[in-house]
């Protein structure tokens, strides 16, 4: 599989099978993806992958708080504009449609956005976190890290869905992963293998043609 093939198929998989994944194969997806490029070659990232026991462990915790904790950062900006608050609802219409759930059924709309606290069902779960101290710059290569471990996973044969959901639950997190005093999380992950026969799996974000953000100049 070639990079552009890996980047074609990665998608955000809000449905997995129970299956385990191995230890080995997750630590060297992880290891491996630390290649990826940081400033000053700073290497921002900590990681936290839990499974088996702890991660049950972790989401029977969260379970007992369902309105979150404390966030250390939005999301979102505050008063999202356009074409970044169209784009956003745009998708949440299409995610919500391709299984059938309408927008008037807000019970049935939590319901699905409940489950990114079990991680989609997926037997691995991935913390990305960050000295609390470093700024914009190490986030981005927070970033970088972050989709060298989507494309890795997708080479081996797995999927993944990244989640800031987990920017809500700070304290938590923290203190099922041991995380410093001085780091904070910036987001969380599911990892595993992809249900194939959901249908919320057949359904692919759209994105802008080029021509609304790109420009090309001085090439022949």
């Amino acid at each position: 599989m070639d990079v552009s093939e890996a980047i074609e198929r990665r998608i955000s998989v809000r449905a997995f099978r129970p299956d385990p994944v191995p230890r080995a194969l997750v630590a060297e997806i992880l290891e491996r993806a630390a290649r990826a490029p940081s400033g000053g070659n700073l290497q921002p990232w900590r990681v936290y992958a839990l499974a088996g026991k702890p991660l049950a462990a972790f989401t029977a915790a969260v379970a007992q708080k369902p309105a979150g904790e404390p966030m250390e950062y939005h999301v979102y900006p505050p008063d999202l504009w356009d074409p970044f608050r169209t784009r956003r609802f745009e998708n949440g219409e299409q995610l919500y449609a391709s299984v059938g759930v309408g927008r008037e059924n807000k019970a049935e709309r939590l319901r699905w956005f409940a489950r990114n606290a079990q991680f989609f069902g997926a037997p691995v779960g991935l913390f990305f976190c960050l000295d609390r101290k470093l700024g914009p710059p190490q986030w981005a290569d927070l970033g970088m890290y972050m989709q060298s471990v989507m494309l890795l996973a997708v080479e081996r044969g797995l999927d993944t869905c990244p989640q800031e959901f987990w920017a809500r639950y700070p304290q938590t997190v923290a203190a099922h992963v041991g995380l410093p005093e001085d780091h904070m999380v910036f987001s969380g992950m599911a990892l595993g293998y992809r249900d194939p026969e959901h249908p919320i799996n057949a359904w692919r974000s759209t994105r802008d043609h080029a021509d609304l953000w790109l420009e090309l100049k001085g090439f022949a």
